[in-house]
């Protein structure tokens, strides 16, 4: 518990001290040096050997760079502009659909409608709307189901997470000439470099490592309910670390997704029992 509890804490702070060099790096800048942090820590602990990958492997891999880099620059965008919880919130719609689509219960029906309400919420219209951060969101959240659909294929067209690790060392290669590019127009604060660092660190080295001692020994159901809390984890966050206020309204959106999301993992392990 205490395991998954740092990995959600983790990943969220260090989404926050990355927003701090958006006004240096900008979200395309940060999410670049992210970029080259999960492809270090990816192929340092899988060590994969691409010159032995087929046509048949590589596909998938390259897809799986491309919803990578899309999926993290996007989300970092969406926070940028929306703040740090309703932007988390948003993709999180994303496991969330993939978990609800292969159901055929009644109270996988419910989950549903309880996250669209939540998600409908969030983005009602108001003065301040940003309709573009919102759709930055939801894209983030299509890109992370397809990461989960991804996964999937190449988990089974390579052993271990090489494909993954060679996926990350693509998109990384990917935003070689965002960062120069960055760098040439701006150089860098050594401040605003450490802030992005981190925000690799944390969102990607230390979470994926915990994640791997965590499934371990914790059922998936139980990692399931558990990443449920991430968006509170990232309005709290945002809160304490960025001043990012919600109102209530907000607040009770974000808990019907995550209401939504609890129910429709808790539900079948009761079932099971």
């Amino acid at each position: 518990m205490a395991t998954m509890a740092g990995s959600g804490l983790s990943n969220q702070t260090g989404a926050a001290i990355g927003s701090l060099a958006f006004p240096v790096l900008g979200p395309t800048g940060v999410v670049a040096v992210r970029q080259y942090v999960a492809a270090v820590v990816l192929c340092a602990v899988a060590r994969p050997r691409p010159w032995s990958f087929t046509r048949r492997q590589w596909g998938p891999v390259l897809l799986l760079a491309l919803v990578f880099g899309t999926m993290n620059l996007s989300l970092y965008t969406a926070v940028d502009r929306i703040g740090l919880g309703l932007a988390v919130t948003l993709e999180f719609l994303g496991p969330l659909a993939i978990a609800l689509a292969a159901a055929r219960r009644g109270i996988d029906a419910c989950c549903a409608v309880i996250a669209g309400a939540g998600a409908v919420t969030l983005m009602r219209p108001q003065p301040s709307t940003d309709y573009l951060g919102m759709g930055l969101g939801l894209l983030a959240a299509g890109c992370w189901a397809s990461y989960i659909l991804l996964n999937r294929t190449v988990g089974r067209r390579l052993p271990g997470v090489q494909g993954p690790a060679a996926a990350a060392a693509v998109s990384a290669l990917a935003f070689l000439p965002v960062g120069l590019a960055v760098v040439v127009r701006e150089p860098p604060t050594a401040a605003a470099v450490g802030y992005a660092v981190a925000a690799g660190v944390l969102s990607s080295a230390v979470p994926y490592l915990a994640d791997l001692v965590t499934l371990r020994s914790v059922p998936p159901a139980a990692f399931g309910l558990f990443m449920s809390v991430n968006p509170v984890l990232a309005a709290l966050v945002g809160r304490v670390g960025l001043g990012q206020r919600l109102g209530l309204v907000d607040w009770a959106a974000i808990g019907a997704v995550v209401c939504a999301n609890a129910l429709s993992v808790a539900v079948p392990r009761r079932a099971a029992r």
